[in-house]
């Protein structure tokens, strides 16, 4: 099966635009050919195709548009956690503290390095693997400090916060590979496909001029259906997530005295 998401967005609208041009060509020629012999409900059944192709972009959207918003939170409440820790790290005790506020540092220069391009698979994984390293080094941290003293309240809080900052991560890789099924946008390309088919059909049983229209009903499906595949893809396209929560914290990390 053909995995959209594999390809890029320019790539996918103009091959969409040109098999759009081509059923709406090969649906003019049939009902050029059918004339008189043309069923008489064509324009129900036309009417009715392009409903359901409406219907199921509206759906679709909606789908994708509830991902992009969770994605939009999931950054908003881990850079909300990465700050809190990084208050509550400065109330350490040292070296702790300077340890804990570099390793932060490093945790979001992380996540702003991979949105500023698509990472391949291997980066990803990486960026996991020591996203991972350093919560590790952060907990061992805590542990350190709880064992000098277990009754600090700092270091407790200090924990608190990095457990949330952990569970974030995690949330924000879900929500980030949550995206609408390749199944429904195939689906989606393939009710489009027929309705303009129908529409061009439809065409050829009159002596008219059709081709505007029909190219033009074409174009603005293939432009939402492309719409609803960047609102899918977080990192790349015309519409991407906004990284400035986290931004802010970098700024505010950076000038932070251990």
């Amino acid at each position: 099966m053909i995995e959209l998401f594999n390809y890029p967005l320019e790539i996918i609208f103009a091959v969409s635009v040109v098999l759009i041009v081509a059923a709406s060509e090969v649906g003019h020629w049939l009902g050029v050919r059918a004339g008189d012999r043309a069923s008489s409900n064509i324009s129900t059944m036309e009417a009715s195709i392009l409903g359901l192709l409406a219907l199921m972009i509206s759906f679709t959207f909606a789908m994708a548009l509830s991902r992009f918003d969770a994605r939009r939170d999931a950054v908003l409440a881990e850079a909300n956690t990465i700050g809190t820790a990084a208050l509550r790290a400065r109330l350490l005790p040292r070296p702790h503290s300077t340890e804990c506020l570099n390793l932060l540092r490093e945790y979001v220069r992380i996540r702003l390095d991979l949105t500023r391009r698509t990472p391949s698979p291997a980066e990803l994984d990486a960026a996991i693997a020591r996203s991972n390293s350093i919560q590790e080094t952060l907990w061992q941290q805590a542990k350190a400090v709880t064992a000098k003293d277990s009754g600090l309240v700092p270091t407790g809080l200090f924990i608190q916060t990095l457990n949330e900052m952990i569970d974030n991560q995690e949330k924000r890789l879900t929500a980030a590979r949550n995206r609408v099924p390749n199944i429904v946008l195939l689906a989606l390309y393939g009710i489009t496909f027929i309705a303009i088919t129908f529409t061009g059909y439809a065409a050829g049983l009159e002596t008219r001029r059709w081709r505007p229209g029909v190219y033009l009903t074409g174009l603005v499906a293939a432009a939402v259906i492309l719409l609803i595949q960047d609102l899918d893809r977080p990192s790349a396209g015309f519409i991407t997530v906004s990284q400035q929560p986290m931004i802010d914290v970098a700024q505010s990390l950076a000038g932070y005295s251990e």
